[in-house]
């Protein structure tokens, strides 16, 4: 793979994915909660889990295989069902959180499992959104030069996407971090998991009502 030619789609590339890292969604908010009331090892987890299934997507539409999404109906269904599920199940769960009655039993629900439960809920929370697959589908192909690998490459681009990614969730991390004491006061968590719960749930009822 030819470095040079590759400098100028990774720097549009670059731009394009760093908007959309910048727009708040619902990674943004997975790890603003997660790093406010789990901490920052969970908080990674969770940022790691997200990369992880971008870098997936990337080079699953660089090799082809998410055009799977586009070209079929019940594979892209199926999968958006699946993450419609697992989204709404998710925000119950954090507006549930609510009604708990002592700090310590929320702060051990929302501590348990460290850092492999943040990194399983990041990865299946990309994985399960199909619009991620299909943006990949859509923008990452123009990217790719006619005459360099299409894996190599694209994995190379989504790697730009990683990278901007993570950087941004530190950010993120570290602003929740600085606010954390207030923010695990009980009103402060009762606000944060309605806020955070009815916008899962949203983002999952959105999905829902997004057509093929």
């Amino acid at each position: 793979m030819d470095l040079t030619a590759m400098a100028a789609p990774l720097a549009s590339f670059a731009l394009v994915v760093g908007l959309l890292t910048l727009t708040p969604g619902l990674d943004t908010a997975l790890i603003l909660r997660t790093a406010a009331l789990g901490g920052r090892r969970q908080a990674w987890g969770v940022v790691l889990g997200i990369q992880t299934g971008t870098l997936l997507w990337g080079a699953a539409s660089a090799a082809g295989l998410s055009v799977l999404l586009t070209a079929s109906r019940a594979a892209y269904e199926t999968l958006r069902w699946a993450g419609v599920c697992y989204l709404l199940w998710m925000g119950v769960q954090m507006l549930r959180n609510r009604h708990q009655e002592t700090d310590l039993a929320a702060e051990e629900t929302v501590n348990s499992g460290g850092w492999w439960a943040g990194w399983r809920r990041g990865t299946l929370t990309n994985l399960l959104n199909p619009k991620v697959g299909v943006f990949y589908v859509a923008v990452l192909p123009p990217f790719i030069p006619a005459d360099e690998p299409h894996l190599a490459a694209g994995v190379l681009l989504t790697s730009v996407h990683v990278v901007e990614g993570t950087l941004w969730s530190a950010v993120l991390i570290a602003f929740a971090h600085t606010l954390r004491n207030w923010l695990r006061r009980p009103a402060a968590r009762r606000v944060l998991d309605r806020i955070t719960g009815t916008a899962v749930i949203g983002f999952g009822a959105k999905l829902a009502l997004t057509d093929y």
